[in-house]
């Protein structure tokens, strides 16, 4: 596939859709360019049937993503109306990460810093190395966050520790996050990629549109407003129901083989 930006690389291996942030030298700090590109590979991803799962990560061993590139706020950040758009597409790349339609998984390994942390957050499953580094520093660069940014971490570490995060600024172990709840699983570094493989494995291997469903469900019981629409949540479940794929799992569970998804 091809990247708007070499700043983010965009790759499919099987049913896998890989979105890298590819700037290891500076640990893969967020630029105006990576931000443009990652509808664009969302997107890409989505209209591909044979992506199943997508993989958020960065790249090299240092960092998945360690926050803003400081070096281009001279340029790309001493307006106001520079500030404006910077802000707004990270917003609408934060948004398209989590209103992706298929499962993403965010594949953490050393410093998850800032909009790192952001970025994560968007994935649906985080799966992080035994040996990550995870902050958020707003309160030491005097930075407000959005309600539904804050929501978001809130809803997954719960109040407390929440405002332990933003008010202590203090760097996090992978096992400090997952006992939170910031991170599901820890597994050993050396072991990171295998794992998520075989998590991507079992997901591709499940029923799209159920997985959709579950996804946007979620998404409507946890929505900023607190009104779900139920409608909308009523009418995914019966599109698995009316699906073929629903008369697939029946037929395979019967006969005692895997069954084999098309995902309609």
């Amino acid at each position: 596939m091809i990247s708007p930006t070499p700043n983010m690389i965009a790759e499919k291996v099987g049913p896998v859709g890989r979105l890298v942030f590819n700037k290891p030298a500076k640990r893969n700090a967020t630029s105006t360019d990576m931000w443009e590109a990652i509808p664009v590979i969302i997107d890409a991803f989505e209209k591909d049937p044979e992506v199943r799962v997508v993989v958020v990560t960065g790249a090299g061993d240092q960092a998945f993503v360690s926050g803003a590139d400081i070096s281009e706020f001279e340029k790309a950040r001493s307006t106001p109306e520079q500030v404006a758009y910077y802000d707004k597409i990270g917003e609408v790349a934060n948004a398209r990460l989590a209103k992706c339609s298929k499962p993403t998984i965010a594949r953490i390994r050393g410093y998850c810093v800032g909009g790192g942390v952001g970025v994560a957050l968007t994935c649906d499953i985080r799966i992080a190395s035994d040996n990550c580094k995870f902050a958020v520093p707003a309160a030491r660069l005097g930075l407000g966050y959005r309600a539904a940014g804050l929501k978001t971490l809130m809803d997954l570490v719960g109040p407390s520790n929440a405002k332990e995060i933003f008010f202590t600024a203090r760097m996090f172990s992978a096992q400090e996050a997952q006992g939170m709840g910031l991170v599901n699983r820890v597994v050993a570094d050396a072991e990171l990629d295998a794992y998520v493989d075989d998590y991507c494995r079992r997901i591709a291997e499940n029923a799209p549109l159920t997985m959709h469903a579950a996804k946007r469900v979620v998404e409507e019981l946890t929505r900023l407003d607190g009104k779900p629409d139920f409608h909308r949540t009523s009418a995914l479940v019966k599109e698995c129901f009316d699906s073929e794929d629903y008369i697939e799992g029946r037929r395979a569970f019967m006969e005692k083989r895997k069954p084999v998804f098309k995902g309609r």
